[in-house]
Formats: C-alpha cells, sequence, structure tokens
C-alpha cells in the first residue's frame, strides 16, 4: 500500500475512467471514500451535481461516496467540523469540477489542504480533476475570469498540495489538448499557446508546466517517486524552453519531471510502468471527448442507410444505441459541446423515425394509398350530391399534403407531387 496523488484533465466522471478508479479505490489505504463538493459550491445546481457525481461512483465505480460538504469557507462551524472530521478517516478523497479560483478562495488558509496532504500520508489516495486540479500546483490558472470575463493573463497563488506531497513545483494546467474551440484556439485549459507563453514568462524560476490532457489521469506514487500516464492522453512537462511528453502507458520518474520543468536533462530512461501498482490502462472504444461525437456519426450512417433500405429494426437499433452511449455519458460533469451534438443527431434520428412512421419506410404510395382512398370516396360522394365546395375541399387539402388528384372518365388518380 502506498500514497497517491491523481490529477486528471478531464473527464473524471466519464466512462472513460471507470476502471481506473474501480482500481485507485481498492488499492487506497482504509477509511471512508470522501467527496468534496467545494470547485462547485457556487453553481445554483451544486445538489444535483453531487448527486450525480455519487450516482456515477456508486452505479459505475463500485463504491459509496462521503460528502464533505465545504461550499464556503464561512459555512457554520458544526458543518465544516464534520467535514474535516470526514476527511481525517478518509483513505481516498475526490474533488473535481466547477472553478479553480472560487474553490482556492474556499481552501487557502483553512485545514482543507493539509487533511489532503495527510490522507496521502496514510497510505491514502486524493483525486483532483479539472479545476480541483488546478489548485493543486504552486500557481494556478484563474481560467473563467481569463477566459470568460477577458482579464489580462496571469496566475494566481495555489495550493501547492503537488508540492507538499511530492516535491515538485509547478502549475498544472488539465484540458492541455482541449479543441472545443475548434479554429479557435482552446488549447491549455482554453488559453491558447499566446496566452500559456505569456503566463509561462511570469512563472517564477524553475516552477514549469505540469500539462494533462483531457481524459487523462497522471497517477502519482509517492513512496516510489513514479508518474504513471492513463487514459487518452498524455502528460506534458515545459520548462526552460524545453517540452516533454510522456504518453498514456508510458511512466517518468518524479526526479525527472522536476528536471523536466527546470529545464534540466533528465537523470535517464524512465522507469517501466510494470513498477507502478496500479493495474495498466484499459484502452476504451471511446477513448477522448470527441469519441461521443464519432459514436454519434457512426450510428448515424448507420441509421440513414437502413432508412434509406426500409430497414425499420436497424434504423430503431442504431437510434437506441446512440442513446445508450449518451447515458453512458450522462454522469460526465464536463459541458462537453459533443454531448449537446450527439443530443441532436439522435434528436433528428427521432424526427426521421416518426416520419418515416407516417409516410412509410418503402413505397409511400402503399402506406398512403388507404386514407387518399377514404379521401377520395369522400370526394365521390361530395360531387354526386352536387356539393362541389366539399369536394373542391378535399381536392385541395390533399394537395397540400403533397398528393395530386386528376379526374379521369375511368375515375379519380392520384400521384405524389414530384414523383
Amino acid at each position: 500500500m502506498t500514497g497517491r496523488i491523481v490529477l486528471m484533465g478531464s473527464g473524471e466522471t466519464a466512462p472513460t475512467m471507470v476502471k481506473l478508479h474501480r482500481t485507485l479505490v481498492e488499492e487506497a489505504g482504509e477509511g471512508a471514500r470522501a467527496m468534496l463538493d467545494t470547485p462547485f459550491g457556487f453553481q445554483a445546481n451544486a445538489d444535483d451535481l453531487t448527486d450525480k457525481i455519487r450516482q456515477y461512483f456508486s452505479e459505475s465505480v463500485g463504491t459509496e461516496l462521503e460528502v464533505a460538504r465545504w461550499r464556503r469557507r464561512d459555512d457554520p462551524v458544526a458543518g465544516r467540523e464534520q467535514s474535516l472530521a470526514l476527511l481525517q478517516r478518509a483513505g481516498w478523497a475526490f474533488a473535481g469540477p466547477g472553478s479553480p479560483t472560487y474553490a482556492l478562495t474556499q481552501w487557502l488558509d483553512t485545514p482543507v489542504p493539509e487533511a489532503l496532504v495527510d490522507i496521502v500520508g496514510r497510505d491514502g489516495t486524493v483525486i483532483l480533476g479539472s479545476a480541483a486540479a488546478v489548485t493543486a500546483g504552486s500557481w494556478a490558472v484563474p481560467v473563467y475570469e481569463i477566459y470568460k470575463v477577458g482579464e489580462d493573463p496571469r496566475w494566481v497563488p495555489g495550493l501547492d498540495l503537488l508540492g507538499s506531497i511530492t516535491g515538485v513545483d509547478a502549475a498544472v494546467i488539465p484540458h492541455y489538448d482541449n479543441r472545443e474551440g475548434g479554429r479557435h484556439d482552446t488549447r491549455f485549459c482554453y488559453l491558447g499557446q499566446t496566452r500559456l507563453d505569456e503566463m509561462e514568462a511570469q512563472l517564477p524560476e524553475g516552477v514549469g508546466v505540469f500539462g494533462v490532457d483531457e481524459h487523462t489521469a497522471v497517477v502519482i506514487d509517492v513512496v516510489d517517486r513514479v508518474a504513471a500516464v492513463h487514459g487518452a492522453g498524455g502528460l506534458t512537462l515545459r520548462g526552460g524552453g524545453a517540452e516533454r511528453v510522456v504518453p498514456a502507458g508510458e511512466s517518468i520518474a518524479l526526479d525527472d519531471v522536476e528536471a523536466a520543468l527546470t529545464g534540466r536533462s533528465p537523470s535517464g530512461a524512465a522507469p517501466a510502468a510494470a513498477s507502478v501498482a496500479v493495474s495498466p490502462p484499459e484502452q476504451p472504444q471511446q477513448a477522448t471527448a470527441p469519441g461521443l461525437a464519432q459514436v454519434a456519426k457512426e450510428r448515424k450512417a448507420v441509421f440513414d442507410a437502413c432508412l434509406a433500405s426500409g430497414d425499420a429494426d436497424g434504423a430503431l437499433e442504431a437510434a437506441l444505441e446512440l442513446e445508450d452511449a449518451i447515458q453512458a455519458w450522462s454522469h460526465d460533469t464536463l459541458d462537453s459541446d459533443d454531448a449537446n451534438a450527439a443530443r441532436r443527431v439522435l434528436r433528428s434520428m427521432l424526427v426521421a423515425l416518426a416520419g418515416a412512421a407516417a409516410s412509410g419506410l418503402g413505397d409511400p404510395r402503399e402506406a398512403l394509398g388507404p386514407v387518399v382512398a377514404v379521401a377520395l370516396d369522400a370526394r365521390v360522394r361530395a360531387r354526386a350530391a352536387k356539393d362541389f365546395a366539399t369536394s373542391d375541399a378535399i381536392r385541395d387539402g390533399l394537395a397540400d399534403a403533397g398528393i395530386e388528384v386528376r379526374d379521369t372518365p375511368d375515375g379519380a388518380e392520384w400521384d405524389l407531387v414530384g414523383t
């Protein structure tokens, strides 16, 4: 058993991290499994997010979380003391999405950072994802203030949990390989290259950038002093004008991490991943955030092909498979454009199915024939009763629906307009 601190770039409650979470929970020290709700504590839906995270760990990971509620540093003393008592008996703790600066405001100069360090010291595991990961460095990115509000690029003091636990002095940047902006550069936790270059110049000498890609976890074993990279992306270490990337499935000694962050030459090759107790990461079919969008694209192609060939069951199955994929990602707290895009695709598929149910998947004349026959029979009766207004209304109504009626010596004939 050994203490660990884990930094996740994003997707901490996504399907891609389920296997790793299970391993980390099983191998953590004895004690409660606790979740800190601080990073999103300012949000109106904070209770819903708490429930969502607990549901993910309960249903997908197989562990029940106790909530260390710490939404504000000035909450009633009794509640804060209960949360601290929970952390003090925890062997595993988790904090994730929200606002880094909000979390820092509520945690700095309180007993919370020390309580997290103590968990690792008791052979426990502390997992910090997304916003919480930002707080772990000696300096932190005020991402909302820069990206959303437009403040000048700058750093704010971090908790320096990484330094306290491992001795590594760095600024942690999750969402390192983010691509949500399309042609607009949103890499490096939405900073983009220009802002990152400007901010790197502001860091004190010897402090580098510890960049964790999305749907990627860096598991740091504090006794063996090894960092193992799991998931979809990699770990990027920047310092002294140089950069070193450690891809998923590989590991690196913390001495080499420090060397890379300060621009010094590494001491040698990184240790083999087998030296790390955590089992090798599973290579998921949906490895990255764009994976959900890819699933949506593939299911839509199958759906369209089935619909064109009249295979109603196949089209419905493709739509249901996409719905299952969306449900599998529903616990992910990351507000991803891919999830919204997938829901739009699913909606279009359902609309198409509804239209097909009305018009028929095969020859639409076969589906419409009985309906048109009834209308034409009513028109014949109206004409026989010399009710020409009703007869014309029936004809015009059919025309509005795209059905053309032609009177012939043999009776009325009909066809679909444009066919």
